[in-house]
């Protein structure tokens, strides 16, 4: 009786894929960008302004300019989580990955209904990047750009904002982008540029106040999705 070579073909497949590295048999879902928003909801955001905010965000997504860029990449992943002194991990929108204009549009009304965490005192910049950083190093995609975009109105308080979150952030390839809110410091655009944002073609994108913030965010997003980044 002659054996099953196709049923022997698939067993062998079977039993190499249980000798394959962890590494190897979970291959990451190569994409043109991971992207990480990070918000800022400490104490000196009030209600209105982090509505604001988010709704900034939602809109600037639903905008036809940014379906269009991103329906001509190779994938989008996009994940929110916020920030105060801590990150609070139960608020976050998990990675979703856009392609095209539903996926778009589905992320845009998750952004939109985000629940606020509850408010807390300090701004931890550094915290906000470093929990980042991690959020691409611990995803299922291998983005060919990977960029965090931090935004906020008020410096880091807490003593995290090191050159060693900086030097991590650029030894992995990472981009930190910044969005000053310049409503309580006029020349909070300054620090973020001095201290906050690292890597490759890094800028700071500023609004001038909350009110401001659907304006700034949209020229920021176009700006990390586009092929080349606009002047």
């Amino acid at each position: 009786m002659q054996p099953d070579l196709k049923a022997v073909r698939w067993a062998t497949l079977a039993i190499l894929a249980t000798l394959m590295p962890l590494e190897e048999a979970q291959a990451e879902i190569p994409i043109s960008l991971e992207l990480v928003l990070a918000v800022d909801s400490s104490i000196s955001v009030d209600g209105n302004e982090f509505y604001l905010q988010m709704k900034g965000i939602a809109d600037a997504f639903r905008n036809p300019e940014i379906i269009g860029l991103i329906g001509r990449q190779n994938g989008v992943a996009v994940t929110l989580f916020q920030w105060s002194g801590v990150v609070d991990e139960s608020q976050m929108i998990p990675w979703f990955l856009l392609r095209g204009p539903a996926s778009v549009m589905s992320f845009a009304t998750l952004v939109e209904n985000t629940k606020r965490n509850p408010i807390r005192q300090f701004t931890g910049i550094g915290r906000a990047i470093n929990f980042g950083v991690r959020l691409i190093t611990e995803n299922d995609y291998a983005g060919q750009h990977m960029k965090i975009d931090i935004s906020g109105d008020g410096t880091d308080n807490i003593g995290t904002l090191t050159e060693q979150t900086h030097r991590r952030a650029g030894e992995l390839g990472i981009v930190v982008n910044g969005l000053p809110i310049l409503t309580s410091s006029p020349a909070l655009d300054r620090y973020y540029r001095n201290y906050v944002i690292t890597g490759p073609g890094a800028f700071v994108e500023v609004a001038a106040d909350h009110d401001d913030i659907a304006r700034a965010f949209l020229r920021k997003l176009c700006r990390e999705i586009s092929p080349s980044p606009m002047s």
